[in-house]
């Protein structure tokens, strides 16, 4: 990192981003400071960019390359998780306790020392949620508990994954899979999941460069939002032929 400047935001919400095409850190690093209102935010996004940091640290801003994404209509269900989905021990809701899934991603896990979802993070996300810009997909046990989930930004025809959950085993996967058949009936061009894992490989992710990217976000955020409570739209997606 020697020798790379990164440089900090402006104080006021819609002070602009760096290009990220012209970011020379190699993990993607953007920019720094700033803060996490609802116009900075949406402001990031548009341009593939997201908040990471520590409790803390500034808030850093991000756009890593080459980007994990999964595209609608082309991700991979494993076999296994296809059984699950049809033995259908679980049910479904669209934001519906995105309050609650948020604190789920953000509860501590055992290989780690604390979470990047910090308060303010819960707070600024939970403001987008209330203003129809970020959403939840939640899994309940047939009882009713909440046994896993995941939330994320949606602009355009793009999905900004954040982060997911579970509290018994395939419920994040089940939430992974059922979002990505949502996407795929709302027309929408890919889902972004920022950086590779394992976990992802197994259901399809695609590592794009970061010109592809970009080209695809560009043509995304121009095609109409899906603003608003997603939970009335659940029944306008075939979950029936797993």
């Amino acid at each position: 990192m020697s020798g790379i400047l990164i440089p900090q935001l402006g104080p006021e919400p819609d002070a602009p981003f760096p290009d990220p095409a012209a970011c020379r850190h190699p993990d993607g690093l953007v920019a720094w400071g700033g803060d996490l209102s609802q116009t900075r935010l949406l402001n990031a996004y548009r341009l593939g960019i997201f908040p990471w940091y520590e409790h803390g640290s500034p808030i850093l801003w991000w756009s890593p390359e080459p980007r994990a994404v999964m595209i609608p209509g082309g991700w991979h269900l494993p076999r296994r998780l296809a059984r699950t989905l049809r033995q259908g021990d679980f049910r479904i809701r669209l934001d519906q306790a995105f309050d609650k899934v948020v604190a789920a991603c953000a509860a501590p896990r055992r290989d780690q020392n604390g979470t990047w979802i910090t308060p303010a993070m819960q707070s600024a996300y939970l403001a987008l949620h209330r203003a129809g810009h970020a959403h939840s997909l939640e899994v309940l046990s047939t009882e009713g508990e909440l046994i896993g989930g995941l939330y994320g930004v949606a602009l355009g025809k793009l999905f900004f994954a954040e982060s997911k959950f579970h509290r018994r085993r395939d419920a994040s996967k089940i939430a992974l899979a059922v979002l990505m058949r949502c996407l795929e009936s709302w027309d929408f061009l890919l889902a972004d999941c920022q950086i590779w894992n394992p976990h992802l490989e197994t259901m399809g992710v695609r590592l794009l460069d970061g010109t592809d990217f970009r080209a695809v976000v560009t043509e995304g955020i121009r095609r109409e939002d899906l603003t608003g409570p997603w939970c009335e739209r659940l029944g306008q997606v075939n979950l029936s032929d797993w």
